[in-house]
């Protein structure tokens, strides 16, 4: 089924201002327009509007003067690399657009540590989707989702072939349910017998396993995500500021 995803008003508002600073309309040390003047323009409420100057002031695009308004810094130096966080890629990828093969889809009881990351009981059965990436013929990595079944009825999760659009944007068109914010979680383990063979890696190499948490505003888990790649195949690279 088709369908369109719309962001909320103030990632739409960001999203704006940030083009605007990027095109030069806004350039370095302007004033941007008053929350009066972006709530009549765009037609939201002034929380909306707050909402959206309190995240571009925090990722470096603007400082506000007190009693004087908002100025535009310009776009940080690490902005590109900052929006490139796995999670965020994974949540908004076309699963129908990718190389690799879905290997596994179906209800199951999850490991221990999904279990606790989701907060479902133990012994309470999560849908479990598979896929086995694959770059340049090799296999890269195995991405698997899991979500709890109260969630799964009213959508596509559960059918044996790739998703079209991305994890995030299906749930919230689905169940109406919104994803905030994630929580990433990095490790390094041994693979399981099933990870190994699909990796063709020996069962005592290292994989790197990257865990990702999607949760509502309220912080009640809306899915996990498990990512696990050849420890030997593997860099991970971050880049952050430094005040």
């Amino acid at each position: 089924m088709a369908y369109e995803y719309t962001p909320p008003k103030y990632a739409q508002l960001i999203e704006e201002l940030q083009r605007r600073i990027d095109s030069g309309e806004y350039p370095p040390g302007s004033m941007l327009p008053s929350e009066h003047q972006l709530t009549a323009e765009f037609g939201i409420a002034r929380p909306t509007v707050v909402r959206a100057l309190r995240t571009l002031r925090g990722d470096g695009w603007i400082q506000t003067q007190q009693g004087k308004g908002s100025f535009v810094r310009g776009r940080p130096a690490l902005a590109a690399v900052e929006s490139q966080r796995r999670g965020g890629i994974e949540l908004d990828r076309d699963e129908s657009r990718e190389h690799g093969d879905l290997v596994a889809v179906g209800m199951v009881t999850p490991p221990p540590r999904i279990a606790a990351l989701l907060d479902v009981p133990d012994g309470e059965k999560v849908l479990q989707r598979k896929r086995l990436a694959r770059w340049d013929d090799e296999a890269a990595e195995i991405v698997t989702w899991w979500i709890p079944a109260h969630l799964v009825g009213s959508t596509d999760l559960a059918q044996q072939e790739p998703l079209r659009g991305g994890v995030r944007a299906h749930l919230a068109h689905r169940t109406g349910r919104r994803i905030d914010h994630v929580v990433e979680q990095v490790t390094a383990r041994h693979p399981d017998p099933a990870e190994a063979k699909l990796l063709g890696i020996a069962k005592t190499a290292p994989v790197l396993a990257v865990y990702v948490v999607a949760r509502e505003a309220s912080g009640i888990p809306v899915l996990v995500l498990d990512i696990a790649m050849p420890g030997d195949r593997q860099e991970l690279e971050d880049a952050y500021q430094v005040n």
